[in-house]
């Protein structure tokens, strides 16, 4: 029997489980009649998803007393904006839910937001369960009650803080994703690594995680791992307004090239390029040691992750710019000091064009290039935003 992994979120608004378990999946409605009341579920997916789990999620709904329906829309980050969010609120209402009843998201981070972000508005909020099934939204986007939708000004602009009732985050699911789907996930472990955790990051240049025959076991302990350190976060700042800003590690140069790629590069492979340059940049101006530096570059490459961007640095400063993580005529950037260890550092945006130039287009590892006239990996157009599938 599969070892059950139950990880308590606390924050001041809402405390919650999240549950990892190999099989969990198929227990979706106990776990989630557990956490809440209602007569109705409604579970909201995608095309890459659904056609895999989603008569087994209605199925076990439906066994735990609810009346279950669902929404489904085209798989991927284009399908994140308000007119997809709004057709599901309309199919919600249709289905008759009330403010007691619960909005079930099933899939990947496109999923988790879409849904969540829907669940918070329908009058004015109703219970959420994340269901993930991709790594990224497992160890990341499901946690943490950060609900959003795509702008046409930049991503994830409009959206609201929902905490939801319960995850059930269940490892099986990871064996339905193409390889490249599950290497993009990887770039937000080793952030978490980096971040809060040497062990973890030792752990992970050890035996990648997206290896062939990586024990489900093990896999589920780094997930469990993974939610620890972001329960640990937002527990702590719930809204970003202090320590919660160093899960944006990496993701202010990363943020610049996934929009520069047209999303046609995934989140985690984009936070990846963006961790591995701002800590060449953090070494090149004496905040950490060029060895940590090169650690990070090296379990990056070791993941089949690009650790680097040949996007025109002016381009990254743009975008950068319009990020919603800008404040004022500046931007805090999260600096690696350490394996394991941070700062958050209030920069000028000429500052942190130094920054961009100190650690972009200067790396020449096997999978360095992404996003502009490159090798590698990185060079193919494709979604990596939506996964499950």
């Amino acid at each position: 029997m599969a070892e059950e992994r139950v990880v308590h979120v606390a924050t001041k608004t809402r405390a919650y489980d999240v549950h990892v378990t190999p099989g969990a999946i198929d227990r979706t409605g106990e776990l989630v009649r557990a956490s809440t009341e209602g007569e109705r579920a409604f579970v909201v997916t995608d095309t890459n998803v659904g056609p895999l789990y989603l008569e087994r999620v209605l199925a076990s709904l439906e066994g735990a007393g609810y009346e279950a329906a669902s929404f489904t829309f085209a798989a991927g980050e284009a399908s994140k904006r308000a007119g997809t969010w709004a057709a599901c609120l309309e199919a919600i209402a249709q289905a008759g839910l009330t403010r007691d009843d619960v909005v079930v998201a099933l899939g990947g981070g496109v999923v988790g937001d879409l849904a969540g972000f829907a669940g918070a508005s329908y009058m004015r909020g109703c219970p959420v369960a994340q269901v993930p099934t991709s790594l990224l939204a497992m160890v990341d986007s499901s946690v943490g009650g950060k609900t959003a939708v795509d702008l046409e000004a930049g991503k994830n602009l409009a959206g609201a803080f929902w905490q939801p009732r319960v995850v059930v985050a269940d490892p099986r699911c990871l064996a339905t994703i193409p390889h490249d789907l599950l290497t993009d996930s990887c770039g937000e472990v080793i952030k978490h690594g980096v971040l809060a955790d040497p062990n973890l990051f030792a752990e992970l240049e050890r035996s990648p995680i997206n290896a062939g025959g990586y024990p489900e076991d093990a896999l589920a302990a780094v997930i469990a791992r993974n939610v620890e350190i972001k329960r640990d976060v937002v527990d702590a700042d719930e809204q970003e307004r202090g320590v919660r800003q160093t899960l944006n590690l990496g993701h202010t140069i990363g943020h610049a090239v996934e929009a520069a790629s047209g999303f046609s590069l995934g989140h985690g492979t984009s936070v990846a390029i963006g961790l591995c340059a701002i800590a060449r940049a953090a070494a090149a101006i004496g905040a950490c040691d060029e060895e940590v530096a090169r650690r990070i570059e090296r379990v990056a490459d070791a993941h089949g992750l690009p650790t680097d961007t040949l996007l025109d640095h002016n381009r990254i400063v743009e975008l950068a710019a319009h990020d919603k993580k800008r404040h004022g005529d500046g931007v805090n950037v999260i600096l690696p000091r350490a394996i394991g260890k941070v700062e958050v550092r209030r920069v000028s945006m000429d500052e942190f064009a130094r920054l961009v130039d100190l650690g972009c287009g200067t790396a020449a590892l096997g999978h360095a290039a992404a996003a502009g006239p490159a090798r590698g990996n990185a060079d193919a157009p494709r979604d990596t935003t939506t996964t499950g599938a």
